[in-house]
């Protein structure tokens, strides 16, 4: 019987033994690797892949490759190409076989993204609610399509955490290039990333936390150690009940395993359609003015209200929110972040039992605004503990934001099986065992994690934002790696979705990023590998799940491009798009990007004194057609106020009405169906009645830019002297100037004395940059002048969009406006200060007689020193200014003084700010000038007694300030200032 059914199975025996016995030498095979090699090699720097295995079976030929395959981005397309060139290889023999090219463990046809796929697509993976964790009731912008109502979980890669070995808080990763990974990866997420998701309707969570406000009040309906909060209950036709434990702030440290979510109560009351509503009402007493998170807690009951009702109240109106509150309860969830008045907020946050249910349960807790200082204290390894364990026992003394999610979920209220592991005496595994476990936790209870406890969140995804370790010695960057995981639990989440979605959001986000970084500024960027390998953050998670390493934080050529704020927001619009497409297509959603910022912005007086026309235009995205804006939101703010929830606008243009003497602030975003853009440029105008004239702001400073970087065979580096670039809004990642800058130490083992090290005295601080908001601050002092003012972006004046008949004087704002290339120059420079359409416009104005006052520190070293720089510029510079450059660097301790002149000003010194602060940019390197046609010397630094300002008397007036009016740190001396450049530049009767 045997023999017989040996006899049977000799044919397809002899059918799978390796091709090399049948026709297909070692040669061939050699040579279909080095091919596949170069294939991959083309978008997969140096990496190799060999054909490990030959099978024909019947009419298939089967070629097995090494991994280095699988981490090619494969496309119907090149899938074909790829069997076409193996084809092309074979001997004629094997040629009519169909072909199947198998690496890590599929077919290389199986591994395209179910997206790009036209044939067989599998399961998608779906958690879906009746309503999201957050409605953001009060804004006007409702998007329909991609991420709206979507849940995305987030972090951004490590923190200072406690060493218990060391007995001592410690950064993560090293301090290089300015920055550690710590802080550097938060620059992307929190400014960016997480605002465009949520601007497309997504909520967003986070296990670290989000707000780098120092801060922190906490009211609570349980007594706690926070002064100043209070929290009050009204009743209507319902009457509040005891719901439970809940959040109470007992103490000001907590150590291991004390959860302040389990040591208070909540509050209860059942809703009402109609009547008579029942509300809490949480205050506080800020300690200053200032942006602050706002969280709110509660429980989740039996019959919870999925549309509980609150109102947070702050300086730009009411917002209000529908929370869900049958998912998220015992733990911070975010509202939003608002601007507050210091002192006593009465009525902050209110919590409404009016629901579209009736007899649902709403429950009140704890709001938490601010994300303030950590405040876990951790205890050192045993070695350590020769004394009182409680001398040991130390918070980490940092910002909250600068710490570990192993902290901050501690603070949030989640079990300690989540961040705690064993023994609880290695943070640093916590920490990133934590954010895995933290996922599983928001899912718990929801329809992709049912049986597990949770908060019943429905996560679709998450993402691990990091950068990656290795240097190369030449300028080449290290480029893009993704990591994900597919074996766990059978290779299926639950639900029956393959783990292989992971893959495809790898490949989407990896893709995305390395495509439009190539199309715009680097064309050589470098993709390295799609990893399915098993590290924690990947493998554990419940739902599709990928690792970003975006770069190397120690390679120079990467941190060129890393540090600078235009490549941040284009990296996170890359990984927006990618989440978008990848969560579109799991729930066979159209697929819309939000638009791009608005430019061209004007807010210039119309007919009437009392009547602003704001005009601005929408821009195309060259690497997106869906995102082209289909409306527009205007957003007011009125006084010392904030912002107001905005007010949808028809067209791009409209006419609003001021009362006098008030200033009044506006922004515009573009809409369309997948979300709202980020906000323009900030204008403001006020008219004052009988006012001594009309003037006209513009607004010359658009520019944010990595610091100044220099290179060559013995040196790299960034040179802040110089000039320390400009962060967008502000910089939450700089942790101190660097120091090495010998390249001998390019691969120093000792972090300390590698290549970019670098100090960090600024590692607990935000750093202020370019606001965009500085028509008002030069508005506010010339309203107190007596005068009227509007303002335009120097894009708007220098298109011809803005009529400058009705205005004596003009204040052109250049700030640290400067001509700058990002990292290699691929993409061409920006930011002149003097580009010939503003030239134009410019000259035209004094040409008619009217003055002109030009502030900024770069004034004259971007005409004379930029490599971009034209004869016509300088002409310019000298023909109207009355200036030539005299040098850079002119002061270093931001002193200046009014001298005798001509111009017959009062004798004062004034200070500008020359180092980085939180509510100033740093004015390292102030220009100095040199009179010239007729100019004369108006002001002059202290320290080296060079010209600071030049005025100029004749067919019309002028004068040029080589550092930024706006940079003056006192407002007291901005106004005087100010009235003295007025009644200089004021026309002589």
């Amino acid at each position: 019987m045997k023999n017989r059914l040996l006899i049977l199975f000799l044919p397809l025996l002899l059918s799978v033994v390796p091709a090399a016995a049948k026709g297909l030498s070692a040669e061939k095979r050699k040579e279909i690797s080095q091919m596949l090699t170069r294939i991959l090699d083309r978008e997969v720097a140096g990496c190799k892949t060999n054909v490990t295995q030959v099978v024909d079976a019947g009419n298939r030929l089967t070629l097995y490759a090494s991994i280095g395959m699988s981490y090619y981005p494969f496309r119907e397309r090149s899938v074909a190409a790829i069997y076409d060139s193996i084809r092309s290889l074979l001997p004629a023999s094997l040629a009519r076989r169909r072909l199947s090219l198998v690496t890590d463990k599929h077919p290389i046809e199986e591994l395209i993204p179910q997206i790009y796929r036209s044939g067989s697509r599998g399961k998608t993976f779906t958690n879906r609610s009746d309503r999201p964790l957050v409605t953001r009731l009060s804004s006007p912008v409702k998007p329909t399509h991609g991420l709206a109502g979507r849940h995305i979980a987030m972090w951004q890669s490590h923190g200072r955490y406690f060493d218990q070995e060391e007995n001592r808080w410690r950064w993560q990763r090293s301090r290089l290039w300015e920055t550690c990974e710590d802080l550097y990866t938060q620059s992307y997420v929190l400014p960016y990333l997480v605002p465009m998701l949520e601007r497309a309707g997504a909520n967003v969570l986070l296990p670290r936390e989000r707000d780098v406000q120092t801060e922190e009040a906490i009211a609570d309906n349980d007594a706690g150690v926070d002064e100043g909060s209070s929290y009050v209950e009204f009743t209507g036709d319902r009457r509040w009940f005891d719901a439970g434990t809940g959040f109470a702030h007992r103490r000001e440290v907590y150590v291991e395993c004390q959860n302040p979510f389990a040591e208070g109560t909540t509050r209860g009351v059942q809703t009402v359609t109609d009547g008579r509503e029942s509300r809490a009402e949480w205050s506080a007493d800020l300690p200053a003015s200032g942006e602050y998170a706002v969280y709110v807690s509660y429980k989740t009951v039996e019959r919870s209200s999925e549309d509980a009702l609150y109102t947070v109240r702050h300086l730009g109106g009411e917002s209000r929110f529908a929370v869900n509150q049958t998912m998220g309860g015992g733990t911070w969830i975010y509202l939003g972040t608002f601007r507050f008045a210091a002192g006593q907020n009465p009525a902050l946050v209110t919590l409404s039992n009016r629901s579209s249910k009736k007899n649902r349960v709403v429950t009140a807790d704890a709001v938490k605004i601010g994300g303030g200082m950590g405040n876990v204290a951790r205890t050192p390894a045993v070695e350590f503990r020769t004394q009182d364990t409680d001398y040991f026992c130390e918070p980490s003394g940092y910002p909250r934001f600068c710490e570990g999610a192993r902290y901050w979920l501690q603070w949030a209220g989640f079990p300690e099986t989540v961040y705690r592991q064993k023994e609880g005496l290695d943070d640093y595994k916590e920490d990133y065992m934590s954010r895995a476990h933290w996922v599983n936790a928001l899912m718990g209870g929801s329809e992709r994690l049912p049986d597990e406890e949770g908060l019943n969140i429905p996560v679709d995804m998450a993402l691990a934002f990091h950068s990656d370790a290795g240097v190369r010695r030449n300028d080449e960057t290290i480029g893009t790696l993704g990591i994900y995981f597919t074996q766990e639990n059978g290779g299926r989440f639950e639900g029956g979705a393959s783990r292989y979605l992971s893959r495809d959001l790898t490949d989407l986000v990896m893709s995305q990023i390395v495509g439009d970084i190539r199309a715009t500024y680097e064309p050589e960027w470098r993709r390295r590998g799609l990893w399915n390998r098993s590290y924690y953050e990947a493998r554990v998670p419940a739902a599709p799940t990928m690792l970003l390493e975006l770069l190397s934080h120690q390679n120079f050529a990467d941190m060129r491009y890393g540090s600078d704020p235009r490549f941040k927001f284009l990296v996170s619009r890359a990984i927006y798009k990618a989440i978008l497409r990848h969560v579109s297509f799991q729930y066979s959603r159209p697929c819309v990007v939000q638009p791009l910022p608005v430019e061209g912005f004007s807010a210039v007086f119309a007919e009437r004194d009392d009547e602003v026309r704001l005009q601005w235009h929408g821009v195309e995205d060259p690497l997106e057609a869906s995102a082209s804006p289909t409306g527009y939101v205007l957003y007011t703010r009125i006084g010392d106020g904030d912002f107001d929830n905005g007010v949808p606008v028809d067209g791009t243009s409209t006419v609003v009405r001021q009362e006098p003497g008030v200033i009044y602030s506006y922004r515009v975003t573009a809409t369309n169906a997948g979300g709202e853009s980020f906000p323009s440029e900030t204008l403001s105008a006020a008219w004052v009645p009988e006012p001594k004239g009309r003037v006209l702001v513009v607004n010359g400073f658009d520019r944010v830019s990595a610091p100044l970087s220099i290179q060559g065979d013995s040196l790299a580096g960034f040179y802040r002297r110089l000039d320390s670039g400009v962060a967008d809004r502000h910089d939450i990642s700089f942790i101190g100037e660097q120091r090495v800058f010998d390249r001998r130490f390019t691969e120093a083992e000792n972090d300390e004395e590698a290549l970019g090290s670098c100090y960090s005295d600024y590692a607990t601080q935000v750093i202020g940059g370019n606001t965009f908001d500085y028509p008002r601050l030069h508005g506010a002092s010339i309203v107190r002048a007596g005068y009227s003012f509007c303002s335009a972006s120097a894009a708007a004046l220098a298109a011809g969009a803005v009529k400058t008949d009705d205005y004596f004087f003009m204040d052109v704002i250049f700030g640290k406006q400067r001509s700058v290339e990002m990292g290699r120059g691929t993409s061409g420079v920006e930011f002149r200060v003097f580009p010939e359409g503003l030239r134009r416009a410019l000259g035209e104005f004094t040409a008619s007689g009217r003055s002109l006052f030009v502030s900024g520190s770069f004034i004259a070293t971007d005409p004379w020193r930029s490599p971009a720089s034209t004869d016509e510029e300088r002409a310019f510079v000298k023909s109207v200014l009355r200036y030539d450059y005299r040098g850079g660097q002119a002061s270093r301790r931001g002193e200046a003084r009014i001298v005798a002149s001509p111009a017959r000003m009062d004798r004062e010194r004034f200070y500008f700010n020359t180092e980085p602060c939180r509510d100033f940019y740093p004015v390292e390197a102030p220009d100095a000038l040199r009179p010239v046609g007729g100019g004369f010397t108006v002001m002059r630094y202290d320290d080296g007694d060079q010209t600071a300002a030049v005025g100029y008397t004749g067919d019309y007036r002028s004068l040029a300030m080589g550092f930024p009016f706006e940079a003056i740190v006192d407002e007291g001396q901005r106004d005087r200032l100010m009235q003295q450049i007025m009644n200089f530049l004021e026309p002589r009767k």
